[in-house]
């Protein structure tokens, strides 16, 4: 276990970085309400700027009053809890390099489906989105 902290310290230290160096707003200005592309480009920014799900909900409320759709911002949010680019080598070290990249691509691909079965669901429960 001592031998794995240095490893998640740099870990929170990259990704404190990463969610300091890009801004909230600016993802607003990358979605363009495309009902495949925003799905898939929510998951590839959640999975590259992984967090925790408390702040998911603060950041997700965020993205939704800039008019980013809910597809996006739930793919995002699924992929932020889910998946995560930053942590995969130490992941890949701890828990082994296949179950590694099977579950991160398991909860990307996951994330899209269920930000699709979101706003479907929210459509036929009538037409909330």
């Amino acid at each position: 276990m001592l031998q794995v902290i240095p490893q998640v310290f740099g870990i929170l230290l990259l990704v404190s970085l990463f969610l300091t160096v890009v801004p909230t707003e600016w993802y607003g200005t990358v979605f363009s309400g495309h009902p495949v592309g925003d799905p898939l480009l929510g998951a590839a920014l959640g999975s590259i700027a992984a967090g925790n799900p408390v702040t998911s909900y603060v950041i997700g409320g965020e993205l939704l009053t800039t008019g980013i759709s809910l597809t996006a911002v739930t793919a995002f949010i699924a992929a932020w809890v889910t998946v995560s680019v930053i942590n995969l080598p130490v992941e890949m070290n701890i828990m082994g390099r296949r179950f590694a990249i099977a579950r991160n691509l398991c909860g990307f691909l996951f994330a899209i489906l269920i930000a699709i079965l979101t706003e479907l669901t929210l459509l036929v429960l009538g037409g909330v989105v």
